[in-house]
């Protein structure tokens, strides 16, 4: 399979890819992205002023969730049982955003990628969720993979 596309056989219909063979090993995945928003409406979240409860709590309890049930989220992506995830939240006051960290562990025969990335997405967009009311123009930004390790092709880093 190599470089090619993997969720497809030889007659290009989806597969979920068999890893059955593959070693168990340990596995990290670490995504980030961010929100831009209006300056009142971060500043409201770093008051803990939201109608709706504390924004950051929630979207790290979200994040979690998702990355928990990637698999029923992501149709070919294998059941993973987690071992370690953690959400990080930064604000940053000068450019106006929250910048959501993901950072997501397992012990098996395939990777974590899609959870951190799902883990990021989810929480971004609870923000947005929570927040909407104030700011509707809310934008999510760069959600990418900063790295991953473990598994046959070894550790990969974000250029």
């Amino acid at each position: 399979m190599g470089g090619g596309f993997t969720h497809f056989d030889d007659k290009g219909r989806a597969v979920m890819v068999d890893v059955g063979a593959k070693p168990d090993t340990a596995r990290k995945a670490v995504a980030e992205g961010v929100i831009r928003m209006n300056r009142e409406t971060l500043e409201m979240i770093a008051g803990g002023g939201a109608k709706k409860g504390d924004v950051l709590g929630i979207a790290r309890v979200a994040a979690i969730q998702a990355a928990k049930r990637t698999a029923e989220l992501i149709p070919l992506c294998h059941p993973l049982a987690l071992t370690s995830l953690a959400i990080e939240f930064g604000l940053d006051t000068d450019k106006n955003c929250i910048r959501c960290v993901a950072s997501v562990e397992t012990t098996g025969k395939t990777g974590v990628e899609m959870e951190a990335l799902t883990a990021v997405s989810v929480g971004l967009l609870t923000i947005y969720d929570m927040c909407k009311a104030m700011d509707r123009g809310m934008v999510i930004d760069n959600v990418r993979l900063l790295s991953k390790e473990g598994g046959k092709s070894g550790t990969w880093m974000a250029p």
